[in-house]
C-alpha cells in the first residue's frame, strides 16, 4: 500500500557497507523517575552507527564499523557485543590514553527518554580523517555517516569530511543522517550550515521532520524532501514518525504507511533501525517503496524493547511482523 510514483535509486549496488561513529555504553534505569535517584540500572551498549551496523548484520549485509574505545570494562564490552553480533572489530582501536564514552538514560511509561551523554574526551573523539584514509575500500559499495559524528572533536569533524571525500574518491554511494543533535554543537549556525553541507554532498539524505522543521524551516514531508533536493541532495526518504515515510528524487515521489504496534516501549533506535532497514534493501536491489516499508517494519519493532539496538530484526522475524501487523492509515498528501 502506497500513493505516488515508485522508483529505484541510482548508484546503489551490492557490496560492504562502511561506517564511522562512537559506541558507547548504555545505562538505562530500571524504572521511572529521573537518573539521580533511581536504584537499578540495566547495561547495554549505544552509539547511532553501530546499531545501524547490527541492523544491517543481522539483515544479512556487511557492514564494517570504524571507531576507537578505551582500555576499560565499556571497551571490552563493545568488543564482545561487536563480536557476539559478528560484525568485523578490525576497524576497532583500543585507545589506552582516552576512556570510552557512556550515556543513561530514563524509562519512561509515555514519550521520549531523557538522556545524558558522558562522551567529552573520549577514545571515539578521536578519530581523523587519517582513520578514514587507512580503510581499504575493496569489497565496499556505500558509506552510511551521521551528523552525530561531526560535533564531537575537531577531528572527527575532520573524519566526517573524509568520509564524504573517501566516497567520491572510491566511486562509493554516500547516504547521510543528519540525525540532529543540538547539545553537541558549539552554535546553532555551526550545526545548520555543517549539516546542510553534508547533505548537500549526498546521495541520500535521511531525515526526520524536526530536521526539516530546523535546517530548512518547513515541517511537511513534501516541503522537507523538496527543500534537500534543492540544497544538492539526489534522493531524499523523510521520516514521519509512525505514520510512514516519503521519499523523492526530485522528479518522482511516494508515501507508503508505516505499521501499527500495541504499545510503544522506548523510541530510542527507531530512526537507526529504519536507516539499516532501508539501506539493507536498496543493497538488495528493491525499488524505494518497498526499502521504505522495510525501514517502517524496523523502526517499529525497534520501539518494542528498551535497549538502542536488541529490537533490530533477522529477516525471519521481520518478515513475519510484516505479514501480521497491520499499516497505518494512508496520509492525505500531495506528491510531486
Amino acid at each position: 500500500m502506497e500513493t505516488g510514483n515508485d522508483f529505484r535509486v541510482p548508484g546503489i549496488r551490492p557490496g560492504g557497507v562502511l561506517l564511522a561513529g562512537e559506541a558507547m555504553g548504555l545505562f538505562t534505569a530500571g524504572q521511572e523517575g529521573p537518573c539521580s535517584s533511581v536504584g537499578m540500572f540495566q547495561a547495554s551498549v549505544a552509539g547511532a552507527e553501530l546499531n545501524v551496523a547490527i541492523g544491517l548484520k543481522r539483515l544479512g549485509q556487511n557492514p564494517r564499523y570504524l571507531t576507537r574505545v578505551g582500555d576499560d570494562p565499556l571497551g571490552v564490552r563493545i568488543r564482545l557485543l561487536m563480536e557476539a553480533e559478528k560484525l568485523d572489530t578490525s576497524l576497532l582501536t583500543v585507545d589506552a590514553d582516552h576512556h570510552t564514552g557512556f550515556m543513561m538514560k530514563t524509562r519512561e511509561h509515555v514519550g521520549d527518554p531523557k538522556t545524558y551523554y558522558y562522551r567529552k574526551g573520549s577514545a571515539a573523539s578521536t578519530l581523523s580523517g587519517d582513520d578514514v584514509n587507512r580503510v581499504d575500500p575493496a569489497g565496499l559499495s556505500l558509506v552510511h555517516l551521521t551528523g552525530i559524528l561531526p560535533p564531537l572533536s575537531p577531528s572527527t569533524m575532520d573524519a566526517a569530511e573524509a568520509l564524504v571525500v573517501y566516497a567520491r574518491r572510491h566511486n562509493l554511494f554516500l547516504s547521510f543522517d543528519p540525525n540532529l543533535r543540538p547539545a553537541l554543537w558549539m552554535s546553532e549556525t555551526v550545526m545548520k550550515s555543517t549539516l546542510r553541507r553534508l547533505a548537500a554532498q549526498s546521495d541520500l539524505v535521511l531525515p526526520g521532520i524536526g530536521e526539516g522543521r530546523e535546517l530548512f524551516g518547513v515541517d511537511d514531508v513534501e516541503s522537507i524532501g523538496k527543500a534537500f533536493i534543492d540544497n544538492g541532495a539526489r534522493c531524499v526518504v523523510v521520516k514521519d514518525g509512525p505514520r510512514g515515510a516519503y521519499a523523492t528524487d526530485g522528479k518522482d515521489g511516494v508515501y507508503v504507511p508505516g505499521f501499527v504496534v500495541d504499545h510503544v516501549v522506548d523510541t530510542v533506535g527507531a530512526g537507526d533501525g529504519f536507516a539499516a532497514g532501508l539501506l539493507s534493501a536498496l543493497l538488495e536491489g528493491h525499488t524505494i517503496a518497498t526499502a521504505m516499508e522495510r525501514a517502517c517494519a524496523v523502526g517499529a519493532m525497534q520501539t518494542q524493547v528498551v535497549s538502542d539496538n536488541e529490537g533490530l530484526p533477522t529477516i525471519t522475524a521481520l518478515d513475519e511482523f510484516m505479514m501480521l501487523h497491520d499499516r497505518a492509515p494512508l496520509r492525505e498528501t500531495v506528491l510531486v
